[in-house]
Order: structure tokens, then C-alpha cells, then sequence
């Protein structure tokens, strides 16, 4: 546990500073009890937009960092690990969709809030796992162009049969969610409970699963289900969240179910980046107003 005056000091230069701490629900437990907003991706895009601080301090990846930039133009934001990455962004690239749109051009381009400001900067629209579908469906385009996760393309095709999705590239992963496997179903089959898993999980785990729904989502679940115990198939630090929201109820994480990026913000990482002020963000102006106007479409998407 983190002692007193060291949250007493980050809450003193958070004031000082008028500066906000966003955490994803996927940093350590340290990291999200001093945080002003801890939440998914989408949360997070909401909380950067609509914040009155002048200073952000962005808890994650660096795409979730840009993302509050790009949103923010006239605040500066940081991110306590400059080398925080995400492989699944990894996968693609602004070249390999100009590629797909060439072949497709009658389809409407949807890519991944874990993806590159460049990449956001190319396609039509942004979704995060919470939306996507319901992104896919806003669209008049009969063919979709998504990328960079294909189980998540692959959930929003079972979901929206009545439109082609067109995978880009059709091996796109989160390696964390990757691993879940039919074993680890059958193991917490042996438990009981509800099954809660990620949209970014293979399709077995979708399949076997009892709800698939984004972090933020299952939050609400949880909340509102009358079930004691429950099965998270996302990263493991939601686990921490979830059982400080919920103490009445047994929630277990699969095993090893840790991305490396996300570890990497320790709270020595955060003290060092709120009182130097180090790892600004800053983007091309190129894509800089390409990319928002993508992540504003999504989030007027999403509010209305």
C-alpha cells in the first residue's frame, strides 16, 4: 500500500498545477488510487474532453495518451513512461490502410482507439471496445474497413451480420487476450459463476464465455447483477478495481493475464513525470486535426 505522504504530494502539485491523473483500468492498484478518473478507453476520451485541467497526466499506453492530445490541443499532457506501448497498435499502419481503401474504395474506414494518431488521422472514424458495434451500425457503408484488432472484427461481424467487415491485417492481436484459451473457461466452469470476457479474445473464449463486454461495461454488469461470483477474461489489474467496487463479491483474473506496457507506470514514474514535468505528448500538425476529427465523430457517435 502506498503511504499517505506520498498521495498527500501528488494531490498537492496536482492543485498547484491544476493538472488531472487519468488511469486506465489496467494500471496497478497504486497508480488508480490517486487518479482522478480511472476508466476504459472510451472514459477516458470523455473525462481528457470535457476536463477543466490545464495539465493531463495520462495513466496507460502512449495511444491513450495521444488520444487525450489530440482531444486537447491547448492543454499539454504527459505520460509517466515514455516507452509505454501497445504491440496491438503495432499491427497497423496509416500505408496498410491507404492499401485497403484502394481495394475497397465504397468502404468506410474504422479503426481502433489502439492504434497510432497516424492511423487514427487516416481512417473515417475511431471506436474503442465498449462502441465499436454500435460505431459499425451508425454507418450507411454496407462494407467496413476495421483494423487493428481481429477478434474484435470479428465480434462486431457476429454482431452486425448485415455489413461486410473487412479486416486490416487479419492477424492482429492483443497477445494478453490472445492467451485465454478453452482450458481457462473450463477452469473457471469448475468454479461457477459468470464468465465475463473481453471482445478482444479469440472467438472460442467469445463463444464459451457467458457475457462479452469491454472493461467499462463489465463494470455495470457486475454492478448490477445479483451474481457473487465472476470470472474476468481482461487484464488482471481490472480485478483490483473491481473487487474494491464490489468487496461482497469473489471475482477471480485468469492467470498471467498482464500486459507489460501497462506495468510499466509505477507510482515512482508518476511522482517523477507530475513534478518535472517530463514525456510531453506532442503530435504532427499533419494528423493532428485528422485524427480528431475522427475521435469527434466517435464520441458524438457515442453521446447521441
Amino acid at each position: 500500500m502506498m503511504p499517505p505522504d506520498i498521495s498527500q504530494e501528488i494531490r498537492r502539485i496536482k492543485t498547484e498545477l491544476n493538472a488531472k491523473i487519468l488511469a486506465h483500468n489496467y494500471q496497478i492498484a497504486d497508480i488508480q488510487a490517486v487518479a482522478d478518473v480511472v476508466g476504459d478507453s472510451l472514459e477516458l476520451a470523455l473525462a481528457a474532453k470535457s476536463s477543466d485541467a490545464d495539465i493531463l497526466i495520462v495513466c496507460g499506453v502512449r495511444f491513450m495518451a495521444e488520444t487525450a492530445k489530440i482531444l486537447n490541443p491547448d492543454k499539454r499532457v504527459f505520460i509517466p513512461v515514455q516507452d509505454a506501448g501497445c504491440p496491438l497498435a503495432d499491427f497497423l499502419t496509416p500505408e496498410l490502410i491507404v492499401e485497403y481503401r484502394q481495394k475497397y474504395p465504397d468502404a468506410a474506414v474504422v479503426v481502433y482507439v489502439n492504434s497510432s494518431a497516424a492511423c487514427k488521422a487516416t481512417a473515417d472514424i475511431v471506436c474503442t471496445s465498449g462502441n465499436a458495434v454500435a460505431i459499425v451500425k451508425s454507418l450507411p457503408n454496407l462494407r467496413i474497413l476495421f483494423g487493428p484488432d481481429a477478434n474484435l472484427a470479428g465480434y462486431v461481424q457476429e454482431q452486425v451480420p448485415e455489413k461486410k467487415i473487412i479486416i486490416m491485417p487479419t492477424d492482429g492481436h492483443c497477445y494478453v487476450h490472445q492467451q485465454f484459451s478453452l482450458e481457462d473457461i473450463n477452469n473457471a466452469r469448475k468454479i461457477g459463476g459468470i464468465i465475463l470476457a473481453h471482445p478482444e479474445c479469440p472467438e472460442v473464449v467469445r463463444h464459451k464465455a457467458d457475457i462479452v463486454a469491454s472493461t467499462g461495461k463489465m463494470i455495470k454488469i457486475i454492478r448490477d447483477s445479483n451474481e457473487q461470483v465472476w470470472h474476468i477474461f481482461t487484464e488482471e489489474a481490472i480485478v483490483v478495481r473491481l473487487r474494491s467496487l464490489f468487496p461482497d463479491k469473489k471475482i477471480f483474473a485468469v492467470k498471467d493475464a498482464v500486459c507489460k506496457d501497462m506495468r510499466k507506470t509505477s507510482i515512482e514514474d508518476l511522482i517523477r513525470c507530475i513534478k518535472n514535468l517530463q514525456n510531453e505528448i506532442t503530435l504532427e500538425k499533419d494528423s493532428f486535426e485528422s485524427a480528431r476529427r475522427s475521435l469527434d465523430r466517435m464520441l458524438e457517435a457515442s453521446v447521441s
